[in-house]
Formats: structure tokens, sequence, C-alpha cells
């Protein structure tokens, strides 16, 4: 483990487009990696990482690809170009193309051929060594996001035991172009862009063993949409069999819409891009003919006030009858998912919406829930009992917060305790704020687990410098999730000095997690709670209006 001197000065002057080179030549052999059909020269980014970025993990879905799912890399391709040549993966790759966070700022970076991966092994890891692999899901609303503003070396340069995975998909219209004329293949593929994290792992199952992975020991992560993903990935038809545990970091329940539901904002958006005529299926193939920049501006105007059709104005999964036939929530309280072990929770504080009227942003979020419904889920949120926090507490359950009831059925009714360890479930509450921050936000633990990262628009993001309690903090938790990576169980290799965290069973158990609140290095500030009766049965009258929330 780094001491604090030196992680701190990482902290501080890690920027996405700086590499760091420690110890041998970058040119050394000990950091090329041979899949068998390419070799690729990693970057020894900290003392005990290696960083393999921007490696293809299917074909660029350019050209007549476009809304199309991906392709599996064509790996005689990618050797014929090589020429038995290595391949320099020491540099982030081009993202996938953004849409605007809707703060009235502009989309368009990024590129469509984006379906890469990065990879932070350890600098000893080789072909056999058989460690378990994290495959992290980025967020961003499924509109924008960059895995390089989430970087990986330092957890495996301070557990230098596991192999991780970050991967790139494709984001907005050009990962989630929905209309009815997309259920015949021949116009393309709802859902691509959670086809790309399919295909991601399958590619995983495949090929991580050239990078000291074992395919056998994959636990999925993601936050916010990331973590949606995770979701989606757990119920969906395509995943079985791909990973073997889960977390789930504050979970984007966005609605699952039908494609008929997204009709008018594909229309919007074709006319928008200068594709008005014809059929649907001539639109989308004019579509894929036009420029990434009529496209991007199209897709941005799509979510503005030029768009006034329709409630669902955001290019977002849809039910498709092949991965998804119906939302999560209806088929994890039906018991059709993945029964893996989980680590799911959220902050304090969440909450995407702003203003101040309950159910106007309940509806708005949830463009199917009806005013009663709205009304009667508001009257669970007294003003007198929650004061200030009423609004982001109303919300926050609907849109954030949910999967712990689906996780307290899961464990208490689906499968109950008499399978113990094989269906064993842990969840948290992050209450750190950032610093500077009001309240513990949605998104706050990133800042944490990923060096102060703050990001912005288009792809960007800004490294700010870490106090040694926030370094230490930041130890504890990558010891939770790094263990059970590797244990299934976020107590088997934690910090001494981090409290066992207890499993979510009838009790509903959960930990705080928090730095001390003195500042301490040597003393954990985490502890563990139980949640509350009435935030159970708040949780469970959400869960119960799933079909008005569409997920």
């Amino acid at each position: 483990m780094l001491p604090f001197s030196l992680l701190l000065a990482l902290a501080c002057c890690v920027h996405r487009n700086i590499i760091f080179a420690f110890g041998s030549s970058a040119s050394s052999s000990a950091f090329v990696v041979d899949t068998g059909y390419a070799q690729y020269l990693g970057n020894h980014s900290y003392p005990n990482t290696v960083a393999y970025l921007g490696i293809p993990y299917a074909e660029p879905p350019v050209g007549d690809r476009r809304f199309r799912a991906p392709l599996p890399l064509n790996t005689d391709r990618i050797m014929a170009e090589a020429k038995g040549a290595v391949i320099d993966a020491t540099k982030y790759p081009d993202f996938c193309v953004q849409g605007t966070t809707g703060n009235g700022d502009a989309g368009g970076a990024g590129s469509e051929d984006c379906l890469k991966v990065n990879i932070y092994a350890p600098v000893n890891a080789t072909k056999g060594s058989n460690l378990p692999v994290l495959v992290y899901i980025h967020g961003g609303g499924y509109i924008y996001g960059n895995p390089a503003n989430w970087p990986f070396d330092h957890w495996v340069n301070q557990s230098p035991n596991i192999v991780v995975v970050s991967i790139y998909y494709r984001l907005s219209s050009f990962g989630f172009l929905a209309t009815p004329a997309m259920r015949d293949p021949e116009n393309g593929d709802l859902n691509a862009g959670v086809l790309d994290q399919v295909q991601a792992l399958k590619w995983v199952q495949a090929h991580i063993a050239s990078f000291g992975g074992d395919p056998r020991k994959v636990t999925i992560n993601g936050q916010s949409a990331g973590a949606s993903s995770v979701e989606l990935q757990i119920v969906a038809h395509a995943s079985e069999g791909l990973f073997s545990q889960a977390i789930a970091q504050s979970v984007l329940r966005v609605p699952l819409p039908t494609p008929e539901q997204q009709e008018a904002l594909f229309s919007f958006y074709a006319t928008h891009a200068g594709c008005a005529l014809g059929t649907a299926g001539q639109q989308i193939a004019c579509l894929r003919n036009a420029s990434v920049s009529a496209l991007a501006m199209a897709q941005d105007a799509g979510s503005s006030a030029a768009f006034t059709a329709s409630e669902y104005n955001v290019f977002h999964p849809v039910i498709d009858d092949i991965l998804f036939s119906q939302s999560p929530t209806k088929s994890i309280l039906a018991g059709r998912f993945a029964k893996v072990p989980l680590i799911v929770g959220a902050t304090s504080n969440e909450t995407k919406s702003a203003g101040s009227d309950i159910v106007e942003a309940l509806q708005l979020f949830f463009p199917s829930l009806t005013t009663a419904s709205a009304n009667a889920l508001a009257a669970r949120y007294p003003l007198s009992e929650l004061g200030d926090l009423q609004f982001q507490t109303a919300t926050g359950d609907s849109e954030l917060r949910i999967f712990y009831a689906e996780n307290a059925w899961y464990q208490r009714s689906i499968l109950g305790e008499r399978l113990g360890a094989a269906t064993i479930s842990w969840t948290y509450r992050y209450n750190q704020r950032t610093p500077g921050a009001a309240a513990v936000f949605h998104a706050s633990e990133n800042w944490m687990m990923f060096r102060g990262t703050s990001t912005g628009t288009n792809g960007t993001t800004t490294f700010q410098p870490m106090g040694l309690a926030d370094i230490a903090f930041a130890q504890e938790l990558i010891a939770y999730w790094v263990s059970f990576v590797r244990a299934g169980n976020p107590n088997t290799f934690k910090l001494a000095r981090s409290p066992a965290w207890a499993p979510f069973t009838s009790d509903r158990a959960r930990i705080v997690l928090q730095e001390d609140p003195n500042g301490s290095t040597t003393i954990s500030g985490s502890f563990v709670e139980e949640e509350s009766e009435e935030e159970a049965s708040r949780c469970n009258f959400v869960a119960g209006l799933n079909t008005q929330q569409e997920n």
C-alpha cells in the first residue's frame, strides 16, 4: 500500500490525459499481454498496476452498423491489421458520442468507434493467475459518461489481486434510438447500448484470462445509470452465465417505456436531423447516413423545450420483448432474475429532481404515474416529519432508492435465509459529503472512490485534491468493494479499522459509510444501523407502483 504522502500527491496531480510511469520502461515486455490474436502494450500507471486502455471488444458500430446490435470482435481482422506488431494500449481511447447533461450545454463530443474496454491488472498478472474480475458500467443517465473519469489504477494498486474492466457503451440516440419499426431487425435493434454491455461481458468471458482474470468470477458494478444497467443485466434474458455477483450503487430507476411511447421523440429527432420523409424504415436509413453533428444536435434538442409532444423525451432503454419483456421491478418481484450475491445502496440525500412540487417532479420523472398515485405517494412523506428533506426523500425513494425494497423482498421472501451465502446481500447508506456540498447528493461516493473526480460536460472531469482523511476513507471503501469481488463478502478482506458489515436479513441491517467525524486516518467513522420501519414501509409502497413507474 502506498504511503499517504504519495497517495495524496497522486490524488492532487492525476488528470485523465496524464500517464504515470513507475520503475520499468513503458516499452518493457513485462507490460505486453498476448491475447492470442493481438499483443497489447499497457501503461505502468502505478507501482502495482498496469492499465491496458482502449481494448476493442466488438466491431466498430459505424456505417450500416449504426443503431444495430454490436458484432463480436473480428479477431482475424485485428491480427491482420497488427501485422505482428505490438498494439499501443497506453492511452485512453475516444469515448462514445455524448449527449447534453440537460444544463444548457451541448453534447456531441466523442466517437462512434468507441466499443472498447479499459483493463487494470496487477503488474505480475499472467494467464493462469485466475484473479477475480470487476466489470464496471459507468453512469451518466444513459446520455453521457467517459470511463476515463472513473479510473481504477489505484484500486488495483491498493489490492493487486483483482482485474478491473471498465466498459464504453453507446449513449443517447446512438445507443437507445427506439421506434416500433426497430422491432424489425432490417431497420435496427432496440437497446443497442445494453447489447454493447452484454457483448463486453462476452468478450470478458473469452479473453480476460490473458490479462490474469478468471471468467468464472465476474462481479458487475455500476453507479446511477451504471447501477440501472446492473439491474437490467440481472433481469436480462441474454446475460445468464456472464457474471456471478453484482454491486449496484444508487440505481437510477428511469422508466422503461415501450417503443410506441418513444415514437413522438423518434419523429421529432428524425425531423430535426433532416430525415422527416418516408416510412419509419426510410427515416432510420436516412439517420444512418446523417452526420454525427446532425444527430448530436437532434438528440440534444429532444431533451430541450423545443420538444413538447411527449413526456418521454430522453433516449433510454425500452421494453423490447427480447432482453426485457417487462419492467425490472416486476421481474425482480416475480423472482425472475439472476440470483447472485449483491451489494446495493444509495446516498443519504438522493434525488435527480429539482424544484419543490413533489407531485409535479414525480410525474415528470415517471410520465405514466397518475396524479392520484403521485398524491398518495407524496402523502407518505409529510413535511411535519421530514422538514427540509421532504422533497428529496419523496423523489429520491422512487428515483434511486427503491432497489432497497426490491432487495429486501428478494432476501426475505423469494429465496429466504435457508439458501444462505449463495444469495446473501448487503446494503449501505453512503453518508459523506463531497467538500463544499450542502448534503450527501447523488454520486457523492464517486468523488471519494475515484480520486476526487468531478465530472463536467462532453466527457471531461476535474480531479480535485483529497485530504488525508479522504484518502483513508477511500481506502476503506475500496477495501470493502474489493473484498466482495474477491470473496463474495465485504468483510473478508476489509481494513482492520473498518467495522463488520452485517448482511441484510430480517433485521434490515445496513452499514453507514462515512469518514471519522474528527478527521482521523486510523479510526473508521462507519457504523451499522437498522433501516427504519417507516423507510421500509415507504419503499414497499413505492414498489407497489412499479406498473405506473415502468421500472
